[in-house]
């Protein structure tokens, strides 16, 4: 299909949702390792209750991936999930913050992570839906523009209610600053989604025919939980064909994305702890600077955001002028140099520089790996490969849920206030340790080959990202 070209308002609009969908995270990556310390869980026990994020995305994004490939209806061919996901995610978003026990809010996290995954997993394919080949750049840096707007609002937000004089608890000991920042964000969710799904039409399969042929030839009769079961089969085959051929290089970068993703995860589960106990001095939960320590973290978080999106647009020609492995090495150096300094830093001012390291790193930790793979990878099995990646950013999100808590345990004891803060400095350390591994890596291509990827995303142009956090894009692969 000739795809006509779309104009900036046309789309800052089908960019819209991803604010909101961005919001929904950013509240959650800030603010639940404090909510579950109000609700009584120790430091060791946090980590266990993040759980929810892996392996939602494990089990929902690659059905929701493979469906929304093969559906067809009024709302069109993603919007129905961005509208289902958006629903459920704002609910669980509203009442996320009035959990009076902590399986209340564990049981809340499956289902805000659950939806999320509904709602962000097809966003990805719409741009390749909507947007011709010249235009796809722009409508992923569209994206990254709500995606670091959405972020910096949220993880500011509780700082400004603080700031308007907003003071008190929820019966359970949770701030009314991130209790209305919660409900806030859970309509932010459901409007920014509504927005994109009302302004913007889809387009049909270009052979509905064929279209119909193939989902049938997929689906048969199945209907239901029968459906879901078909869709797995065919996506269990194809995945383990695809891992017994692996490509070197993506071997090679499969252990630099666990040592990255463990450092990030070490940072999103206790930065805002280490805000709380060791910037504000708090001695527990029930402290007042406790509450301050993690509205200032949220702020923290909001830096980052910031400073990764600005970064993202001058990658693409640091990467030309030297080379893709040496700006993520040097990225990462950054964001690990920036979680080490936290020992040495007791001023919350100071302790805002830290996050640009992380900036630093976030940028080039959403773009570099996924340039360098795409040169390695055969285009008909681009999308798939894609998928298989972020398996890599899961694998580590699990090991760090499962084991934390008993290197906490072992190492520092139960409700241990200076643990927070060297699990961070030992995501730094993991930061550094990725650094190292990708002077291992093999780049096959110093030049992207575009016509190749532009080949494989037409074949198939579905990625299926199983991650905690989105995942946009840079230009570095769409780029001509």
């Amino acid at each position: 299909m000739n795809k006509p070209r779309l104009s900036f308002w046309q789309i800052w609009n089908m960019s819209f949702g991803f604010l909101g969908i961005q919001f929904g995270w950013g509240l959650q990556l800030a603010n639940m390792s404090g909510i579950y310390t109000y609700l009584g869980a120790s430091p060791d026990a946090v980590p266990l209750l993040w759980l929810a994020g892996p392996m939602t995305g494990l089990l929902v994004q690659p059905i929701v991936g493979a469906m929304s490939d093969r559906t067809w209806n009024k709302l069109g061919r993603r919007r129905p999930y961005f509208l289902v996901g958006a629903i459920l995610a704002s609910i669980a978003l509203f009442f996320m913050p009035d959990s009076s026990a902590l399986w209340m809010a564990a049981g809340l996290l499956w289902i805000l992570d659950a939806s999320i995954n509904v709602s962000m997993e097809p966003f990805r394919a719409f741009v390749a839906d909507k947007l011709n080949i010249e235009q796809r750049t722009a409508g992923f840096v569209m994206q990254s523009f709500f995606i670091g707007i959405g972020a910096s609002l949220a993880n500011a937000l509780p700082w400004l209610f603080r700031q308007a004089g907003v003071t008190g608890r929820t019966a359970s000991g949770i701030p009314l600053t991130v209790q209305y920042s919660f409900k806030i964000g859970a309509a932010a969710f459901l409007l920014a989604v509504l927005w994109t799904v009302i302004t913007t039409k889809e387009y049909p399969p270009d052979n509905i025919e064929e279209f119909d042929r193939k989902r049938r030839a997929t689906y048969g009769n199945a209907t239901g939980l029968a459906k879901i079961f078909r869709i797995i089969a065919e996506l269990l085959h194809e995945i383990s064909s695809a891992i017994r051929q692996m490509p070197q290089t993506m071997k090679q970068l499969a252990v630099v994305q666990i040592f990255t993703w463990l450092g990030l995860f070490c940072m999103w589960m206790f930065f805002g702890l280490t805000t709380s106990y060791h910037v504000f001095g708090a001695r527990n939960s029930a402290d007042p600077r406790f509450a301050l320590g993690q509205e200032w973290g949220g702020n923290a978080f909001a830096i980052y955001s910031i400073v990764c999106f600005v970064v993202a647009f001058l990658l693409p020609k640091l990467a030309a002028a030297t080379s893709r492995k040496k700006v993520h090495a040097i990225s990462l150096i950054c964001g690990g140099l920036g979680l080490l300094s936290v020992y040495f830093i007791q001023d919350r001012w100071v302790l805002l520089l830290t996050m640009v390291g992380v900036g630093i790193a976030w940028a080039a930790i959403l773009s570099m790996p996924y340039a360098i793979l795409s040169a390695a990878l055969p285009p008909e099995r681009m999308g798939i490969y894609m998928g298989i990646f972020n398996f890599f950013i899961v694998i580590p999100e699990i090991i760090a849920s499962l084991f934390f808590g008993r290197v906490i345990r072992g190492i520092f004891g139960e409700n241990s206030t200076v643990a927070p803060m060297y699990m961070v400095m030992a995501g730094g350390f993991f930061m550094l340790l990725a650094a190292l591994m990708v002077t291992r890596v093999r780049d096959v291509a110093e030049r992207l080959p575009v016509d190749a990827v532009i080949e494989a995303d037409e074949h198939e142009p579905l990625t299926i990202p199983v991650a905690a956090q989105p995942v946009p894009s840079t230009g570095l692969i769409d780029e001509k």
